[in-house]
């Protein structure tokens, strides 16, 4: 893992050939990258009960209750987004080591109170099935069953828009929770959604985007952020939707993948916008912040040739002022939420 196709496809057209690979081939199996390289007609699949359904057998989860991971390649952070109070996972293992490294990673993370169930050679003369993680004799094959019963209720990831700003690493440059949330909502992300995030920042309303399904491409100019994005995205499990691109707009855009959606978190200058219009596709949504003059100008113009909605959008927070309070203001930001 990666396995290497190339001596299978050697044999095309020459010889029959069979391939055994885990039980449910296309269920986190090698089915998938097997039938991507032939035709629907050189093929067959014959797949048995896989190692989720045998574990959910096992233990008495009902698997359409259960999210099922691919730990064997990927890293833990993948459950960053998933694990929560009540929620039942079921996760691939690397080998018997990893058993010991996720209850670490569970336990720094705030997943300590998760049960653990240690699954060896599931379906085989070698099957154990043990609780807890204090394990050193465990043998691969190997899956975690992960009951979050017990997790406290401020276990795991809100969901909704407008996750807390401490969560992300930034130098300050960052679409605060609240504007966050409305540019989002605004965004009106779909699982399976492409968004170009321009001016990536912190890479804040990327992440948000993929925790709802999508997936997104961050330019950002400054190597700094760039760097910023990037552990975001790792932190939440999120690398292999998150791409963050060293590149100033428009510059790189054209190579990209046709957008869902468009959002620009310094507003753009005129130029911008003149050579982002073209490459839309029809449908395709836009929303672009501002907080400067020159920027509200902008997409004032842009307001007024394309259409859409206009906002102006005045936030202040309650601060100890002596003995009592009073309001703080934040810098108006100006929002313009157009479609092609």
């Amino acid at each position: 893992m990666p396995f290497d196709l190339a001596p299978l496809l050697t044999l095309r057209g020459t010889a029959r050939v069979a391939m055994l690979v885990s039980g449910d081939p296309f269920w986190f199996g090698a089915g998938g990258s097997i039938a991507a390289h032939l035709r629907p007609d050189e093929w067959q699949a014959f797949p048995v009960a896989g190692v989720f359904s045998l574990i959910a057998a096992r233990l008495g989860w009902r698997l359409e209750d259960c999210r099922c991971l691919g730990l064997h390649a990927a890293p833990f952070a993948r459950l960053r987004p998933v694990l929560a109070r009540g929620v039942w996972v079921i996760a691939t293992l690397r080998d018997g080591a990893a058993v010991a490294e996720l209850a670490e990673w569970l336990q720094a993370n705030g997943f300590d109170k998760a049960r653990l169930t240690v699954c060896e050679a599931v379906g085989g003369p070698r099957e154990r099935i043990r609780q807890g993680a204090g394990w050193s004799d465990v043998e691969a094959p190997v899956a975690l069953a992960i009951d979050g019963s017990d997790l406290p209720r401020d276990a795991g990831l809100p969901r909704g828009f407008g996750l807390p700003d401490d969560l992300f690493q930034s130098d300050g440059q960052i679409t605060k929770a609240p504007i966050r949330a409305l540019t989002l909502s605004a965004l009106t992300p779909r699982p399976g959604d492409t968004l170009w995030d321009i001016g990536g920042g912190s890479g804040s309303v990327s992440v948000e985007w993929c925790l709802a399904g999508g997936r997104a491409y961050c330019l950002e100019a400054r190597t700094d952020r760039v760097k910023n994005i990037r552990a975001n995205a790792e932190h939440f499990g999120l690398a292999h939707r998150l791409t963050a691109l060293h590149a100033m707009a428009p510059e790189g855009m054209e190579s990209l993948p046709a957008p869902d959606a468009v959002f620009i978190g310094g507003g753009g200058d005129a130029a911008l916008h003149a050579a982002l219009w073209p490459l839309l596709p029809k449908g395709s949504r836009i929303v672009a912040n501002g907080v400067t003059l020159e920027t509200e100008a902008v997409l004032a113009d842009l307001h007024n040739r394309h259409g859409g909605q206009l906002l102006r959008l005045d936030l202040a927070e309650a601060t100890p002022l002596g003995r009592f309070r009073d309001w703080r203001a934040s810098r108006p930001v100006v929002q313009w939420r157009g479609v092609k």
